[in-house]
């Protein structure tokens, strides 16, 4: 079975405004989903992205802008400055990693719920009751992140640097065979792809 690799990042409101539209092409073309939370943060140091903070105004307002316009158009809520945005982006990615380990609840809605906590509910995604929360809305033991292990943490960083290995430089970024997606505005190149291959 053909798979993706999904590169995401639970800071992204990028990945954010994808919202389950990756779930629902791989559903249409029988096509598995490997979610792999990585230190986007790290991949814009070593390719020479500078922080969205850190970019000229006009980038940044621009960036303001094409939020507004990604969410209307797909339905969906956003806080342009969440309270607990930016916050510490390990504790939710190494929930993701944990609960893909353990198996057993729906690991998109997981990732949809952490990212929708943060750019439209006004939550801390550092914080345990808040991914607790996500984790048992979606199939998963509350207790989940006390298994939390090394093992998990070094899945992160093995993931931060397979995305460098593989050409991904931002997030979310989708890639299958050679082929690297990069924002979900590309998501309908992707759908195209596969609907070529299988």
């Amino acid at each position: 079975m053909l798979q993706i690799d999904y590169f995401l990042f639970t800071l992204s409101p990028f990945c954010y405004l994808a919202g389950a539209r990756l779930e629902t092409i791989a559903a249409d073309h029988r096509t598995a989903v490997a979610y792999r939370p990585f230190d986007l943060i790290t991949v814009f140091k070593e390719t020479g992205t500078p922080m969205p903070k850190d970019r000229h105004p006009s980038r940044q307002a621009y960036r303001l802008q094409e939020l507004r316009r990604i969410a209307d158009r797909q339905g969906l809520s956003i806080n342009l400055h969440p309270a607990h945005w930016p916050t510490d982006p390990s504790p939710s990615c190494l929930a993701i990693i944990a609960a893909a380990r353990t198996g057993g609840g729906n690991l998109g809605g997981l990732t949809h719920a952490i990212l929708r906590a943060c750019w439209a509910e006004e939550r801390d995604i550092a914080r345990p009751e808040v991914l607790s929360d996500c984790l048992r809305q979606n199939g998963y033991a509350e207790t989940l992140l006390e298994t939390v292990s090394q093992d998990d943490s070094d899945t992160f960083q093995k993931n931060t640097q397979e995305a460098l290995q593989r050409g991904v430089f931002g997030a979310p970024s989708y890639l299958i065979d050679d082929q690297v997606f990069w924002g979900q505005d590309r998501l309908v190149y992707l759908d195209s792809w596969l609907a070529g291959r299988v």
